[in-house]
């Protein structure tokens, strides 16, 4: 396998990575609403992800929830265009996404490139990614609300917030680290060890990133379906005094990015 190596003063070497990335999406409402409200992107040119994910609560003022997400994400693309792979900054890129996406509603964001072998990430409420390394949890970001079920999100009403609130994150990443990033339908309805072990599991076997993606999101789909599964949405319900069991039916939206030398 071909790899790029950057030379340091003390003649120690560092290969270049690259991330192989794949992504699949379950929407809650698959036949009345196959859109649903998540949207995803996935920019193999510039090494750059992102997922994001519309607020429910717009529906209720007969706005479809994922324009904004979709419309936030299609402009984060355009921005990335606009700019060298080097000089990818999420929370750049989020900002002038932010400012040309001039649709109704709000969503929440996360947008994670890979720079000099570091991952570097913006997140705006409770979406989120993770480093996987031989099968454990390394990294994982933080999720990003006011209180119980009710996260940061970026919008064009006054009540919603800005980029600057991101959330900025920067870790090592090496040969053969797994990234999962996912919309809440996933980190909801799956505890980081459930996770890992199916990373674990698909990695052994198949070398598709799709693959894994599928398997992650399928597993997730069913917890969210399952009034008796024991989920992560369930356990921060209990803590913030909620009487509450099983899943949380959400769209679901999971990137696998393999980490690999170039």
């Amino acid at each position: 396998m071909n790899f790029t190596e950057r030379v340091f003063s003390n003649g120690s070497r560092e290969r270049g990575l690259k991330m192989v990335c794949g992504a699949f999406y379950i929407s809650k409402a698959k036949e009345s609403k196959p859109q649903g409200d998540d949207a995803h992107f996935i920019c193999a040119e510039k090494q750059t992800v992102g997922v994001a994910d519309g607020v429910g609560g717009w529906s209720k003022s007969g706005v479809d929830a994922g324009q904004y997400a979709r419309g936030l994400m299609a402009n984060c693309v355009k921005a990335i265009e606009n700019v060298e792979k080097s000089e990818v900054d999420p929370r750049c890129v989020l900002d002038e996404a932010y400012r040309n996406t001039n649709v109704e509603g709000s969503s929440t964001a996360c947008i994670l490139t890979l720079k000099n072998n570091h991952v570097v990430v913006a997140n705006v409420g409770d979406s989120g990614f993770m480093v996987i390394r031989e099968g454990k949890e390394v990294f994982k970001s933080n999720i990003q609300q006011r209180r119980f079920n009710c996260p940061y999100q970026l919008g064009n009403k006054t009540s919603s917030d800005r980029p600057n609130v991101a959330q900025l994150y920067r870790t090592p990443v090496v040969p053969g680290d797994v990234i999962v990033m996912g919309t809440d339908g996933l980190l909801d309805n799956m505890f980081s060890e459930d996770i890992c072990h199916i990373v674990k599991m698909i990695t052994e076997s198949s070398s598709e990133p799709e693959q894994a993606a599928w398997a992650i999101a399928e597993h997730a789909y069913n917890n969210s379906v399952d009034s008796l599964a024991p989920t992560p949405f369930t356990q921060a319900a209990v803590m913030a005094g909620k009487d509450r069991l099983g899943g949380k039916a959400d769209d679901i939206t999971v990137i696998v990015a393999y980490v690999v030398v170039k």
